[in-house]
């Protein structure tokens, strides 16, 4: 996440992203940069508009998850836990009956 961090602050300041740039950034906040990382940030990022990308993730809507109930929940465990303990003993006796 850093090195997309690094090509946030640089667009903001209205620098120029780059290899350079973001391995200076990186460098400053005391991140080895990883070359290959680099180079993979700068190829993804050739012909994206960074602020409509901004935007555009800005305005996207967040899918709540449905809430489920907790107690079913609760009491379905003993009962699996029960059926466990039972095959795991019938399975003992197996190999010492």
């Amino acid at each position: 996440m850093e090195y997309i961090y690094a090509s946030m602050l640089l667009h903001a300041a209205k620098k120029e992203v780059n290899e350079e740039s973001v391995k200076k950034v990186l460098q400053a906040a005391g991140v080895s940069a990883d070359e290959g990382r680099v180079k993979a940030l700068i190829a993804a990022l050739q012909g994206v508009d960074i602020d409509a990308a901004i935007k555009e993730a800005a305005v996207a809507p967040v899918a709540a998850a449905p809430a489920a109930p907790v107690a079913p929940a609760a009491k379905a465990a003993p009962k699996e836990e029960k059926k466990s303990e039972e095959a795991a003993a019938a399975g003992l006796a197996g190999l010492f009956g």
